[in-house]
């Protein structure tokens, strides 16, 4: 599995090539991202968002009418796709699958688990494909995403993190915003967190 990863606009949203199998996975088509997928891929098979906040779902509408794929996007933040309040000129998406909390997809072969983080936003999930687990905005290196958003609920956030300080599988993560990390890593910080809230 090759993972390619370039941040994208004003906010440096990363945006993730999967490469396995000889086929392609994007996650978190963000502004700007159109040229850098298409110029980077040739057997694409998805895209996948692992929550709905503009800047991470930008291009998805671009990227599906070029590549004639499938948007997977949670369900609790599908009616983030159609309109921003923070970014009144997001091009609006139509997800053809909504994933509803915990589920797992096989994607043209590839296993693709999506595990239900809500807090930052309702949808708010990590996706995990092989030994990596993507983060959106749930988890970064070293913090966690904002809870005082419209939508996003702090004690959501709690249980999530409660819930993720529980895994027993650690893998690397590739958030959102900023570097890699891990499970492991993270879960030091979940104590921290949960004072915070």
């Amino acid at each position: 599995m090759e993972i390619l990863k370039r941040p994208m606009g004003d906010y440096q949203t990363n945006c993730y090539i999967i490469k396995i199998d000889g086929k392609e996975i994007i996650i978190d088509p963000g502004m700007g991202a159109t040229e850098w997928v298409m110029a980077n891929v040739q057997n694409p098979v998805a895209i996948l968002n692992t929550h709905g906040h503009f800047d991470h779902v930008w291009s998805n509408s671009a990227l599906q009418e070029k590549l004639n794929i499938p948007l997977y996007t949670p369900k609790g933040d599908m009616m983030l796709l159609q309109n921003s309040t923070w970014m009144p000129g997001l091009p609006p998406s139509t997800p053809d699958v909504a994933v509803e909390g915990d589920q797992t997809f096989d994607i043209g072969g590839i296993e693709v688990k999506f595990h239900h983080f809500p807090g930052h936003c309702p949808g708010c999930s990590m996706i995990e494909i092989g030994d990596a687990i993507f983060s959106g905005d749930f988890l970064f290196e070293g913090s966690i995403g904002r809870w005082d958003f419209p939508y996003s609920d702090g004690e959501a956030m709690r249980q999530s993190l409660k819930r993720f300080a529980g895994w027993t599988i650690d893998k690397p993560l590739y958030p959102g915003h900023g570097n890699p990390t891990s499970v492991a890593a993270e879960q030091r910080n979940v104590d921290y967190w949960l004072r915070a809230i």
